[in-house]
């Protein structure tokens, strides 16, 4: 890992979640757009969708994520629903 990569998840790690972040809104909005777009991209090509996040990552915490990414696509339950389905 590049120094970039580790520094931002030290800052990561650092971050209460209280609004007193070092990793401001716009930082993490940037690094989750990045990393979604990589594991869509590589799964696409090779075929292959491995667990996209570790087991340190709690059902609450994968499901806000999720949750507030279906909204931000404008994408409802039933097409998710259909598209969760899809053969691979």
């Amino acid at each position: 890992m590049d120094n970039g990569v580790e520094s931002f998840i030290a800052a990561a790690e650092r971050s209460r979640g209280d609004g007193d972040d070092t990793v401001s809104e716009n930082e993490l909005r940037l690094v989750l757009t990045a990393a979604v777009r990589l594991y869509a991209r590589r799964a696409e090509a090779v075929g292959v969708y491995p667990a996209p996040i570790s087991d340190a990552v709690t059902a609450t915490e994968a499901l806000t994520v999720v949750s507030e990414m279906i909204r931000a696509v404008d994408v409802n339950i039933f097409d998710l629903s259909m598209w969760h389905g899809r053969r691979k």
